[in-house]
């Protein structure tokens, strides 16, 4: 059994087996705290841990501890984050309150490593295609990502990148909130709350991101949702009949009759030294209607990223599909409990992360 050791990280108490040692924290919020972890004996890289904030606290947070885990162990990817150890410290008269999850460490996020290097064309390129190869894998799930963003995307400096945060992440379904999203990055069809939406939403969110990449600003950068609103509109134009036509909420088909005519702008003006063929690409995700905009796997093939195909990537984008049942569930923390006991003790790890636990235990 293994032995489990006592840190304080920031003012809070941690308890992880003692196969790990701590080497930095990394970061807190409502999500949870993480810190940068090393597997003593085990000859690996360092990982992230992260240890849940309060996960039992109410129903809500139960269940979200719950998808969390879910969602992580569906994902096997390399450009997507997963599970490679869960855990929960020794229990305190039969219960846990704890839940601490081990996954691959990054370097920082896209919005950091922009911000900070000069990146070249070639680099906007590769970066761009294990984006998309991360999310055909997603969607071929039927998930929808739900908050893409370069703060959600991490890189490393080999350039390695991978999606994070699925904490909005749902099953594409009929019944889904608009309001998800960071508001920057948020498709127009939620915007407007038009109909009911779909993956493609995700999609508008890679092309704001494009265009962050090639120009080092944001290109939305609302400060409040009606201003969002302003922004998009100045650069993308008044929507078409066709998209106004699917939009039910009677205060979004006012606004647009008030607010009056705009042409699109053009992209090469915008963008004057960047690629025709990222220009191209952008169009193509930035596409009011999301049943024209560009999928991932059409824009895996599109000439701009073309070079990077192999043959066998198709068939690694291919994700088992991923059972939420359990989202119309409405139960009491302690099943919640009961529900993460069950997903802890039955998570196998990936088989070279369970060869290198074996050997820091058997060192201990």
């Amino acid at each position: 059994m293994a032995r489990f050791t006592r840190v304080q990280v920031n003012q809070s108490t941690w308890e992880f087996p003692d196969i790990y040692e701590i080497v930095r924290p990394m970061g807190e919020g409502s999500f949870g705290q993480v810190a940068r972890m090393r597997l003593l004996g085990g000859q690996m890289d360092d990982v992230a841990m992260k240890k849940l904030v309060q996960p039992f606290e109410r129903e809500e947070d139960a269940k979200g501890a719950y998808r969390e885990i879910r969602l992580l162990k569906h994902m096997d990817h390399r450009n997507v984050i997963s599970l490679l150890h869960v855990f929960h410290p020794p229990l305190q008269g039969n219960d846990f309150q704890q839940v601490y999850l081990v996954t691959q460490l990054m370097d920082e996020n896209l919005h950091r490593f922009s911000r900070s290097n000069r990146i070249s064309q070639y680099q906007i390129r590769y970066i761009l295609y294990q984006i998309l190869r991360g999310l055909r894998y997603i969607h071929s799930a039927g998930v929808l990502h739900r908050d893409l963003k370069p703060g959600n995307i991490a890189i490393n400096q080999n350039m390695e990148v991978r999606i994070l945060d699925f904490g909005l992440a749902r099953l594409s379904s009929k019944n889904m909130s608009d309001y998800v999203g960071t508001v920057w990055y948020r498709a127009p069809e939620l915007l407007f709350l038009r109909d009911q939406y779909t993956n493609a939403i995700d999609m508008w969110s890679v092309g704001c991101i494009l265009a962050e990449l090639i120009s080092g600003h944001v290109l939305f950068p609302g400060d409040c949702y009606f201003n969002q609103l302003e922004r998009l509109l100045d650069i993308m134009g008044s929507p078409s009949e066709e998209f106004i036509s699917g939009i039910n909420m009677k205060h979004s088909r006012n606004y647009l009759e008030k607010y009056g005519y705009r042409e699109k702008r053009h992209f090469p003006q915008m963008f004057p030294n960047a690629d025709p063929l990222a220009l191209d690409l952008m169009e193509e995700m930035l596409e009011m209607l999301p049943e024209n905009r560009i999928t991932a796997d059409e824009a895996i093939n599109h000439p701009f990223l073309r070079d990077f195909i192999e043959p066998h990537h198709r068939d690694e984008d291919l994700a088992p599909a991923y059972d939420q049942n359990f989202e119309n569930m409405v139960l009491p923390v302690n099943c919640w409990k009961e529900l993460i006991s069950h997903e802890i003790q039955n998570f196998r790890p990936p088989p070279f992360y369970a060869e290198a636990l074996e050997r820091s235990y058997m060192q201990q």
